[in-house]
Formats: C-alpha cells, structure tokens, sequence
C-alpha cells in the first residue's frame, strides 16, 4: 500500500491529515463529454427539450456537485470552494456535449475531486434532462487535465 495516503499502516482506509500542511491557492480542471444522437442533440441545442434548459440546468448541477463532493467521496475534505466554473459545448462533430469544469480553493489540500465531481454530475443531469428521448448516450472520458497548487505543483496532462 506504499503510496496510498488513504490507508493506514494496517491497511485501513482513512481520512488522511492535512493539518500540518500549507495552505496554497489550489485549482483544478477535468473534462468528460454526453455522446448521443444528433438528433438528441438538436432538441438540446434548439430549446425543444420538455423538461426545459437542459445546458443551463446540468450547469447548476454540476456547481452543486462541486460544492457536495466530501459528502459524495467518503474520505474526501469538506473545502472551502471559492469558484466553480463549468462550461457545456455543444460538439456536432461528437456528436454530443462536452464537459469542462475548474475549481478552485485556498486549502490544504487538493480540489482535483470536486473538479471531477462536477463533470460528473453535469454528465448526469444532461443524461436526465432528455433520456426520455435517447436511453443510449454514453457518459465518458471523464478526467483530470490539470491541477495546480500544493506540495506537488503542477499537473498537465498530456
């Protein structure tokens, strides 16, 4: 278990210690993307969705979701969260919706989670908003690009 700070010695998952560390600017991005018909896209991009915006209302989701991650990871940190931008582009060449949330935080520790949990519940809610016209969209790629703050700086990914 070398190297997985949420376990113990014994091998027992815990809450790990940030007391001791310092308190940096921390910001974190990820991604992810909806894939689904053109046609459920159209109704999205076109207003025609019955349960009414769905961009605007995955968006507030998403936000939430953020601001709800240690009550959603149990060993995650409750932060104090000082922005939540998320962003939907309609992506015709998906076809579908892509995903792009950043947080950010003056903390302890990192807001990578929180970043992810909101791509995640923004996937969700578009889901929702107009599965009663597809069942088969697909959430995916969602992931960490980057990541700054903290003892181990930055992370880009490639």
């Amino acid at each position: 278990m070398a190297g997985l700070t949420h376990f113990d010695g014994d091998g027992h998952a815990h809450m790990v210690d940030v007391s001791d560390k310092a308190v940096t600017s921390r910001v974190a991005t990820a991604l992810g993307h909806v894939k689904m018909l053109p046609e459920t896209l159209a109704i999205i991009t076109e207003g025609r969705a019955k349960k009414g915006d769905v961009l605007g209302v995955a968006r507030l989701a998403g936000i939430m979701g953020a601001k709800r991650t240690s009550d959603l990871i149990p060993l995650c940190h409750p932060l104090p969260i000082t922005k939540v931008s998320v962003e939907l582009t309609p992506d015709p060449a998906l076809p579908g919706v892509q995903i792009s949330a950043t947080v950010k935080t003056t903390g302890q520790t990192g807001i990578e989670m929180e970043a992810l949990t909101a791509v995640s519940v923004t996937a969700l809610t578009l889901y929702d908003m107009v599965k009663a016209v597809e069942k088969t969209m697909v959430i995916g790629d969602i992931r960490l690009v980057m990541k700054s703050g903290g003892k181990s700086g930055l992370f880009e990914a490639e």
